[in-house]
């Protein structure tokens, strides 16, 4: 993706855009704008190392996030950044790692796979497979095989600042009262709030889903692995990242806490610990909680504020913010020029 400066051969300064929100969704969203020739300037409450997206696995996986055709759509173009970004790991964060993603309890062996609403995404995964029977960790009677990215969001968020800066975008720490205020002076505000839309729209619909994660040192473990069912509260995926492995998780729909809850931990480890014994004695590094920004379904879509100026919103991403980053920054990107031009 070129990047492009902020103003004209001519000197012209070009219009600015104000972008709410400093986690995965605003930045990625900021960073689509800014290199194609708006000056973007992105208002947030929180630093982005102190989002949920800083806390997010780095699974890149259509999870809990409707519309599915969609989330699909937005997936594959994310797929295609982030395998991209993958070969310079280092300084992006992304890395095409291989893993399996365990069939749901009692599904039989075909199920869930190509066949199902993920076929698009399954077909675009490099190396999709049946996983073989020596490949299965103990007490996972199927699944399939691929490459998906796992990317370490720590350095990704960073890399978004820089690649942001780069083209000229910055980035201010403060709160926003109200939309209207963010739009102040701009040709565009996109929202990219997550689940501060709940006050800031005001939208009701916004809830958060709680999820909770174990960081433990890694005994060894080189591949992913997921084994959640649709719409449960708890689930277990093991993650390895450059910082330690990842255990997870929870999904608990309304809940606001964010604050590791003992029980909830040891839980997390013993389900983990089921598939892959050896975490069971890894030292614990850390623990953290996010709160996922969910919604029936996302909202992407462009609207007018009453003073007239552009709001394309985009928040409500649940359990896929990551995943569906980048398509979703290519959707504001067509809803800005539609609308400014119209």
């Amino acid at each position: 993706m070129a990047q492009q400066r902020s103003s004209g051969a001519d000197g012209s300064v070009a219009p600015e855009i104000c972008v709410v929100g400093g986690g995965v969704i605003g930045l990625s969203s900021a960073v689509v704008l800014a290199e194609a020739g708006y000056r973007v300037r992105v208002v947030a409450r929180d630093a982005a190392a102190d989002t949920t997206s800083a806390v997010a696995g780095g699974l890149c996986w259509p999870y809990r996030i409707q519309p599915y055709d969609d989330a699909i759509r937005w997936s594959l173009r994310s797929l295609e950044v982030f395998t991209d970004l993958a070969g310079a790991p280092a300084e992006t964060g992304s890395r095409l790692v291989a893993g399996i993603m365990a069939d749901e309890p009692g599904a039989p062996a075909g199920d869930n796979g190509p066949e199902d609403g993920l076929g698009d995404w399954y077909a675009a995964l490099p190396g999709l497979r049946r996983a073989r029977a020596e490949e299965l960790p103990p007490g996972c009677g199927s699944g399939w095989r691929a490459h998906a990215p796992l990317v370490e969001m720590p350095v990704f968020l960073r890399y978004l600042e820089r690649r942001l800066a780069a083209a000229g975008g910055t980035v201010q720490a403060r709160p926003v009262a109200s939309l209207a205020e963010a739009a102040e002076g701009a040709l565009a505000v996109v929202n990219c709030s997550g689940l501060g839309a709940r006050e800031l729209v005001p939208d009701p619909g916004v809830q958060p889903v709680q999820g909770q994660l174990v960081i433990v040192e890694n005994p060894g473990v080189r591949e992913w692995f997921t084994a959640a069912e649709a719409g449960a509260v708890e689930t277990a995926y093991v993650l390895p990242q450059p910082f330690g492995l990842v255990l997870g998780g929870t999904a608990r729909e309304g809940a606001w806490s964010r604050e590791p809850d003992p029980a909830v931990a040891e839980a997390i480890v013993a389900r983990c610990a089921r598939y892959f014994p050896e975490v069971a004695r890894a030292r614990v590094l850390a623990h953290r909680v996010g709160l996922r920004p969910a919604r029936p379904t996302v909202r992407l879509a462009a609207e007018r504020l009453p003073d007239g100026t552009v709001c394309v919103h985009n928040y409500g991403h649940g359990g896929a913010g990551v995943t569906v980053s980048w398509g979703c920054a290519d959707e504001v990107l067509r809803l800005v020029r539609a609308e400014v031009a119209g």
